[in-house]
């Protein structure tokens, strides 16, 4: 029926990044950036997303692909298809964690389409939020999720500031521990975000995933080489092996002295809106040797400031578990 129809838009497809960035300034704060366009299309379809313009990137060659850097590093174009990232040899080679969390999103089919960029941009998964319950984030006054009687079996164990909703990426953990940087263009120019400050906190912005603002454009990713050919770990934990979001993930990276741990980045998705890099457990198990004590230690310290709600309270072992795995390098 005509009632159920998508809402109609203008529909942009440049070749170029300086028209993409004109049509977006032009259109500031009516525009949608479709990359991959899973995400975008669910939004569109169930009519919480109206933009009057879309802007598809994928016809931007500078866009995509993966090229080396200085200091033994790589530069990912952010309209990289999944599948791209985690067969290619030099991320594999020197990136494994990227790779395994790449290949860990929803299925095949997607990874074929759905790009690096589109994974780390996506909006939160939250019910309420995502069929138009008016809470908090969508410009509402209630967080429905965080009730007693809420479905709240996928949302914040951490960090909660009246939103509860968790960030889905699977790739964004694991671009934190690699500390790599976010490179963002608008009509103002260009500027480099290092991932762990990518992500929005809601008690800075309860509206936005990102610091992106209307107008910009993330254009790639920069992996430094400091942490090329490190001890990588990447679990996740999800309903199903495929399709499905992380209930709870951990990306971790290690240096190692011999049998030491000279440095350490832990990274949790799916308990937090956004990332959440476990520093106190990075310093806890710098100069230990990988010990069942060190690792029941980091993984009691990782959950010692958990919050779970109502019906999320088994995300809290789950943390804890994929921390000790993580530090053993089971």
């Amino acid at each position: 029926m005509l009632k159920d129809a998508m809402t109609g838009f203008e529909l942009y497809r440049p070749t170029d990044l300086d028209t993409a960035i004109d049509i977006l300034t032009r259109h500031r704060g009516n525009a949608w950036v479709l990359a991959g366009g899973y995400d975008s299309l669910d939004w569109f379809k169930e009519r919480v997303r109206t933009p009057g313009v879309v802007v598809d990137l994928e016809g931007i060659e500078e866009l995509r692909g993966i090229r080396e850097i200085d200091g033994g590093g790589l530069e990912i174009g952010a309209t990289t298809t999944l599948t791209d990232l985690e067969r290619h040899p030099q991320v594999r080679g020197r990136f494994g964690l990227l790779a395994d969390a790449a290949r860990r999103v929803a299925s095949p089919q997607i990874r074929n389409a759905g790009t690096l960029g589109g994974n780390v941009c996506q909006d939160t998964r939250c019910w309420y939020y995502r069929y138009g319950v008016s809470c908090y984030r969508a410009g509402g006054n209630t967080c429905y999720a965080a009730a007693p009687e809420a479905m709240n079996r996928e949302h914040a164990i951490y960090g909660a500031s009246r939103c509860v909703a968790v960030s889905p990426s699977d790739t964004a953990p694991a671009l934190v521990a690699l500390d790599a940087e976010m490179v963002v263009r608008s009509a103002r120019g260009e500027r480099v975000i290092e991932a762990g400050d990518f992500f929005m906190e809601p008690s800075v912005d309860i509206r936005r995933m990102t610091v992106l603002e209307p107008g910009d454009v993330l254009v790639s990713i920069r992996l430094p080489g400091r942490w090329a050919g490190a001890d990588f770990r990447f679990e996740k934990v999800a309903d199903r092996a495929t399709w499905d979001f992380a209930l709870v993930s951990v990306a971790s990276a290690f240096r190692m002295d011999g049998a030491t741990i000279a440095d350490a980045r832990i990274v949790c998705g799916a308990v937090q809106c956004v990332p959440r890099r476990l520093r106190s457990v990075e310093r806890r198990v710098a100069g230990q040797t990988r010990t069942e004590e060190v690792a029941l230690a980091a993984g009691a310290l990782a959950v010692a400031d958990a919050e779970p709600l109502a019906f999320n309270g088994y995300k809290v072992p789950l943390v804890q578990n994929l921390v000790k795995r993580a530090v053993l390098g089971a």
